[in-house]
């Protein structure tokens, strides 16, 4: 088909390929419109931005949402939910409500003493070293240099004036000797053993001023307390009675002044004490740890 003068005429679109332009080989002489097409391309050309604008503007509050989302479901937890989800009043625990707790199955600690009172039960090595270990002992700022020691199962030969009569009244088994000495002054210390407690209670009940413990004499200290006044003391615990003979080494009699030979003797009376105590502890623990 051929395009001549009166024929149907194509629009022009400067959008459009391969569209005709308004112009051709016509011979109608016309021109042009400069300013129409300028007009419509300024028309086209502000259609696209607004599209653009809006596309962009709608795909920003598509990502604010997402982020708005994601952060929501991130902080979902129990302590951002509406106070709908939570328990109702009746569920929660009362302020006012008192812990209670079940009572604990732990036994009672074992008695110290129950196992130095019987001889079923104080089983563990005994001995003069073992109950006054060392070459001296030290009370406080009072060092005593260690002497002679003594052991028999002849409580007997460890006894004098009325002491031995008790002790053998009672049931003595052994007796255990040690003496110390310090600036002049000595003392024996005299540990009995017995079965029971029951029997070393009954030795210190029965005692009076006669009944002393033999001076030990020998490494290093001369006999003492032969004549001479000397100042005793009689105690038990558990199943052992212990005892102290406190004089001065140059035989001189022990009068209420003499503070020093007072002192000795206590000291060594409580070292007696503490070690038959350790005993007990000692055994004890090894007991409960068993």
């Amino acid at each position: 088909m051929s395009y001549g003068q009166g024929g149907p005429q194509s629009q022009w679109d400067p959008w459009k390929p391969n569209s005709q332009q308004p112009w051709g080989t016509g011979d109608d002489g016309s021109t042009p419109d400069w300013a129409a097409l300028a007009e419509a391309s300024e028309t086209r050309n502000k259609r696209r931005r607004l599209l653009f604008i809006g596309g962009g503007a709608l795909a920003t509050i598509g990502i604010g949402a997402a982020v708005a989302m994601g952060v929501v479901s991130a902080n979902d937890d129990k302590a951002n939910r509406p106070t709908s989800s939570l328990p109702a009043t009746g569920d929660l625990p009362s302020a006012s409500t008192t812990p209670s707790f079940a009572p604990t199955s732990a036994p009672p600690p074992l008695d110290p003493k129950e196992f130095v009172s019987s001889k079923a039960k104080d089983t563990a090595p005994n001995g003069p070293d073992l109950l006054f270990p060392g070459k001296q002992l030290t009370m406080g700022s009072a060092v005593y240099k260690k002497g002679a020691k003594a052991d028999s199962t002849s409580c007997a030969t460890g006894a004098a004036g009325t002491l031995g009569k008790v002790l053998a009244a009672n049931g003595c088994t052994r007796m255990m000797r040690v003496t110390y000495s310090r600036d002049g002054i000595a003392v024996t210390v005299g540990v009995a053993v017995f079965d029971t407690e029951a029997q070393a209670s009954k030795v210190k009940s029965q005692s009076d001023g006669k009944s002393i413990v033999k001076a030990l004499a020998g490494g290093g200290v001369k006999a003492f307390c032969n004549g001479a006044i000397c100042r005793s003391t009689t105690n038990s615990y558990g199943r052992y009675a212990y005892f102290t003979l406190t004089g001065f080494a140059n035989g001189k009699d022990v009068t209420t002044k003499d503070t020093p030979v007072f002192t000795t003797g206590d000291d060594l009376a409580e070292f007696a004490f503490q070690q038959l105590r350790r005993r007990g502890e000692t055994q004890a623990s090894a007991a409960a740890n068993s």
